[in-house]
């Protein structure tokens, strides 16, 4: 997984509630057992007809949002079922982070996993940036997590709260495994003794 400390990027809203893991990637998609490929199809149904024909309507096939990078959502980001695919559609597609005044419990700590950085901000804050990603070219915003702040280069300043253990796993770049990892020499010692102790012949 790679390290989240300092991230700027170009925005792009999808500002409504309750937008559901079904909607980020359709059941359909779910037939791979890697966590890439998955980028294609987030938003599917939003974003393409049934011929497969993109739907101009659609903000994400907007060219003016074309390489956007961090996402603005509304209240209950990523509700509905427990699909560990969801954040890796959105990384996959080119996210660093989803911003919103709330997240589904499950998808947050996925997201969290995943390299993906989800940022609470109240709705006055979330709204604010809706409006300046929908009329400025190109708006882009900073995500210092060090710091724990979002900013723009136009006075935007907002702080937002993380769990300091996850936030230590995104600074250091460390997942589950990585972080097993962190002890392997420990547990290479203590399979070594487990192996004498019980007749086995050591590594």
């Amino acid at each position: 997984m790679n390290k989240f400390t300092k991230y700027t990027g170009k925005t792009v809203a999808l500002y409504q509630p309750n937008i559901d893991t079904d909607q980020i990637i359709p059941k359909q998609f779910l037939k791979r057992i890697e966590r890439t490929g998955y980028g294609e199809f987030l938003f599917y149904d939003w974003r393409f007809n049934a011929d497969g024909s993109a739907k101009n309507e659609f903000v994400l096939n907007d060219p003016k949002y074309k390489d956007a990078s961090i996402l603005i959502a509304g209240a209950n980001f990523g509700c509905g079922s427990s699909r560990e695919h969801a954040p890796w559609s959105l990384t996959d597609y080119g996210f660093h982070a989803v911003i919103a005044p709330g997240f589904a419990d499950i998808f947050y700590n996925n997201s969290l996993k995943n390299g993906l950085l989800p940022v609470f901000l109240t709705e006055e804050k979330i709204a604010e940036l809706v409006a300046r990603s929908e009329t400025v070219e190109n708006y882009e915003l900073t995500i210092d997590l060090e710091n724990q702040t979002v900013s723009d280069f136009q006075g935007f300043q907002a702080s937002f709260e993380i769990d300091e253990f996850r936030r230590y796993c995104l600074l250091n770049g460390l997942d589950d495994i990585g972080l097993t990892l962190q002890n392997e020499k420990k547990i290479t010692e203590y399979e070594k003794s487990f192996k004498n102790t019980r007749g086995f012949s050591a590594f």
